[in-house]
């Protein structure tokens, strides 16, 4: 089914540091549609991998270049909306991406409509399959979901509030129609939610996603957004769409019409996008570095039956524009850069019209054909530049002279570093006017940058990338409006001087050869007299990654307002002690050079706040790492050699948020030292949340670690398998909301206790239990926390039976039951929990009855889930199934 969130998970997952950072590559594949050959799917993967386009290939062709960037690597790949059920195709896909020598422990996540898929998948025997159904959500957060997006406060409306539960059984349980509802509101006046939800979207009983999708197009308004809205579908599915591309192709368009003479058409789109983003209709996604645009997959199929095409009329075999191109006097937008055509007729100048403008292959003088598009405003992208033949070739484009362009980028095509080339020529030729806001020059391949970029005076962004050969970088410091700059691939330059007075962001990426960054003190006139100054004083945020030679770096003081580091892949955390004395936040990412010495000198630093440590295999000991009187937050992850925490981590009185996690080799948190200078009452006073995952060798906590540990509101202890001590008093952690112990198997007898005392816990999550830990577990303790609510009760295959104490929690609202593998039926007594008003049973595979009929009416359940309980499922079958009487009356039901 569509509509359930399966794509938001899996990018979740995706995008979810704790596990990517597991992996040394990732791929996101939008299959979308089904696909008669192997081939198809493989070459998607590869086109993820290297981040471009792969024109044809052999199915052994593009398999085997997969393995070359794959081998001895640990990979996670998505297939998102994967659409076919042919078992042939898929094992042959499966058997083949298994054979690609990567490294164990690689992933594949899978996600699909189809339940043929994963059977199919399940079946095949050499996939670990995991299956993970997604479920409706209730029509409390459906509900939550619709007000958020119609922009209600905690007091609903009248008239929403009366129709509650027509609109929630329109939804269905799909987080999607919650958020067109919700959406389709917002843009409406609260006088007259009362007749389109009556009129249009509650009247009879056609329902479904697209009702709702209609309903929510009917209402656009004003007219033009329709056509906005339709025009979006020409691109593939899971195209990012930027802000400026989309508003530039509906003025194209002639969507867009202003109000008034004043009001430019570009205002114009940016409220049109807004309308469309208010009502669900497009989503933006937020990314560290840009933001972008995407339609659900249904929407997008709505969106194309609108608009009632597939897609480009383009011929992709063109060699060349018709002539009567010319005749076309009022087009805004023209983009060749994807096609074939390598000449432009001179009847392109008639188009004085033309404001976006992007050409790719174009031949020997073809470039000429711009000088005469005078009034081209807004971006032009010239590609494969290696094609003009020199500095006069180039000028004869003219683009000093086009002061509307506000974007320009400059492309040559791959080429062998040897080659000869007149790149610096032609680079030369294409001087902007002085009005240019971006410019980026890609795979130049000339040894000095021309003198025209002092005359930029407009510029606030420039991005330079896979100059190879360019061993110097211009003066850009003098450029006075600069804000952004990204430097990448430039793989001779070993030395940068750099100093800003207004750039605001900086990064440096795969800068192999770099290894020195001068300070200001070092910098010379020509004339020798000394400058000193701060190089940096707005800079905000630094980025670092791929420079493996980079040690050197201007002093501290010469970075005033950094606020963000980040370092990753293949750095010296060297250069980070450069610049730490005024940061809050140190993030270190993948650093396999990071000296555990340097680490402990970062963290005596006094303004850091937040450390986070992801996947930094050679840190063996943080014992010297002291913060105690300022870090909030620390964060360790993945990091499978690390030992040792800090000696004096029970000094740190700062510290909110400890997270340990994936760190195999630690076995100890360490003790208080009696004769620290704060005494025992400071011991992690600030401690709030508290989270130990995967730490096989951990053998027990000291209970003194929680000795003043008053504001601790998450206690998390997971898959611990070593983990055989733990008794601490909970009466030392009064303001307890959340407890979890799960999966570690060998706490038995020391076990924390005094759950009675806890007047604001609210969840808890335990087991699995033997019959010796159930024994020893707080029970009632449990049962006197008159705050409790949930409990979430893990088991496994082995157990027959749940731990009959579970009766006396009879304040609980939520029960969840979780790999009971060898359980048959649910107890009577579970009629007990007179209180509860959500069963949840998932993955108790022999499961086959419910309590009695009777135990179940003294449950009074508002909402039933039983998820991978096949037997059980069988007997729930309405009408027919044995266990159906049980559950008819149950308001909420989520069976498969």
């Amino acid at each position: 089914m569509g509509g359930l969130g399966k794509t938001t998970l899996a990018k979740a997952i995706y995008k979810n540091k704790q596990i990517v950072g597991h992996f040394d590559k990732e791929m996101w594949v939008c299959v979308a549609e089904k696909v008669d050959r192997i081939e198809e799917v493989f070459k998607m993967i590869l086109e993820s991998l290297i981040g471009g386009k792969v024109e044809g290939g052999r199915s052994e062709e593009i398999v085997k270049k997969i393995q070359d960037e794959l081998k001895e690597k640990r990979y996670f790949l998505v297939l998102d909306d994967l659409w076919n059920d042919q078992e042939v195709l898929l094992n042959d896909f499966f058997s083949t991406l298994a054979g690609l020598e990567a490294k164990k422990g690689s992933w594949c996540l899978v996600t699909t409509r189809l339940q043929e898929v994963a059977i199919i998948l399940s079946r095949h025997p050499q996939i670990n399959f995991t299956r993970h159904e997604l479920g409706r959500l209730c029509n409390d957060d459906c509900w939550s979901i619709m007000k958020k997006w119609a922009n209600v406060a905690e007091e609903v409306p009248k008239e929403l509030e009366d129709m509650r539960k027509r609109v929630l059984r329109r939804c269905e349980g799909l987080p999607l129609a919650a958020k067109l509802i919700g959406g389709l509101l917002s843009k409406k006046r609260k006088e007259e939610w009362l007749s389109i939800l009556d009129e249009s979207l509650l009247n009879g009983d056609q329902g479904g996603i697209e009702q709702i999708l209609k309903v929510s197009f009917d209402h656009l308004s004003p007219a033009p957004v329709k056509k906005c809205f339709a025009y979006c579908s020409i691109f593939h599915q899971d195209t990012e769409l930027e802000q400026d591309l989309l508003v530039e192709l509906w003025m194209a368009e002639g969507f867009l019409q202003p109000d008034s003479q004043n009001e430019r058409m570009e205002k114009r789109g940016y409220k049109y996008l807004q309308i469309l983003l208010q009502t669900s209709l497009l989503e933006e996604v937020k990314e560290e570095r840009r933001t972008w645009y995407k339609m659900h997959d249904l929407v997008h199929d709505f969106a194309k039956s609108i608009l009632n095409r597939n897609g480009s009329n383009q011929d992709p075999d063109a060699r060349k524009l018709p002539t009567s191109i010319g005749k076309l006097i009022h087009l805004h937008l023209l983009d060749i850069s994807g096609s074939r055509i390598t000449t432009l007729p001179e009847s392109l100048c008639k188009l004085y019209c033309l404001q976006t403008l992007r050409i790719g292959m174009l031949e020997g003088h073809g470039i000429q054909e711009l000088g005469t598009l005078e009034d081209l405003k807004g971006s032009l992208e010239i590609r494969n530049l290696e094609l003009v033949n020199g500095k006069d070739d180039a000028e004869l484009a003219k683009l000093s002279k086009k002061p509307n362009l506000h974007r320009l980028v400059y492309e040559w095509g791959n080429r062998d570093r040897g080659s000869d080339n007149c790149d610096e020529d032609v680079l030369e030729g294409l001087q902007p006017h002085p009005n240019l806001k971006e410019l980026q020059i890609l795979k130049f391949m000339g040894d000095q940058f021309p003198q025209w970029f002092m005359n930029l005076t407009s510029l606030v962004e420039l991005r330079v990338e896979d100059c190879t050969r360019s061993r110097k970088l211009p003066a850009l410091g003098q450029l006075p409006f600069l804000k952004r700059l990204y430097l990448a691939g430039l793989e001779n330059i070993r030395s940068i001087g750099l100093s800003f007075y207004t750039l605001k962001k900086l990064s440096l990426e795969r800068l192999k050869n770099l290894k020195e960054w001068k300070d200001a003190h070092e910098m010379r006139s020509t004339a020798g007299e000394v400058h000193v100054m701060d190089v940096f004083p707005m800079l905000e945020t630094l980025y670092i990654s791929d420079c493996p030679q980079l040690t050197t770096i201007p002093t501290p003081s010469r970075f005033p307002s950094l606020d963000v580091l980040e370092i990753k892949k293949n750095c010296h955390v060297l250069l980070a002690e450069k610049v730490l004395s005024n940061i809050a936040n140190l993030s270190i990412d993948g650093c396999d050079s990071l000296p555990t010495d340097t680490l402990e000198r970062l963290c005596l630093l006094p303004t850091l706040q937040h450390v986070e440590l992801l996947s930094a295999d050679n840190i063996t000991t943080l014992r010297g790492m002291s913060c105690a009187a300022c870090l909030k937050r620390l964060v360790v992850y993945f990091c499978d050699n690390l030992r040792e925490l800090p000696e004096d981590l029970y000094q740190f009185q700062a510290l909110e948020h400890l997270m340990i996690d994936g760190c195999p080799r630690i076995d100890s948190f360490g003790y208080p030292n009696p004769k620290n200078s704060f005494g025992q009452k400071s011991l992690l006073k600030s401690l709030e949340l508290f989270t130990v995952y995967w730490c096989d060798a951990l053998t027990r906590l000291p209970v003194e670690m929680f000795e003043s540990c008053t504001s601790l509101r998450e206690l998390t202890l997971s898959h611990c398998r070593s983990l055989v001590s733990f008794p601490l008093d909970l009466r030392r952690t009064p303001s307890l909301e959340s407890f979890s112990t799960v999966w570690c198997p060998n706490l038995i007898s020391e076990m924390p206790s005094g759950f009675g005392s806890l007047t604001s816990l609210r969840e808890v999550r335990i087991g699995p239990f033997s019959d010796d830990s159930a024994i020893e577990f707080d029970w009632a303790g449990l049962a006197s926390a008159s705050s409790l609510r949930h409990v979430s009760l893990h088991g496994t295959p082995e157990l027959k039976s749940l731990p009959h104490q579970l009766q006396c929690l009879t304040t609980i609202t939520s029960l969840s039951l979780d790999y009971f593998g060898a359980i048959e039926a649910l107890p009577d007594w579970l009629g007990n929990l007179a209180s509860l008003e959500e069963l949840i049973v998932y993955d108790c595979q022999k499961l086959e009855y419910l309590p009695s009929t009777a135990d179940m009416e003294r449950l009074k359940l508002r909402r039933l889930e039983i998820s991978l309980c096949a037997l059980l499922a069988q007997r729930c079958t309405p009408l027919s199934g044995s266990e159906w009487p049980k559950i008819s009356n149950i308001q909420e039901r989520d069976i498969r």
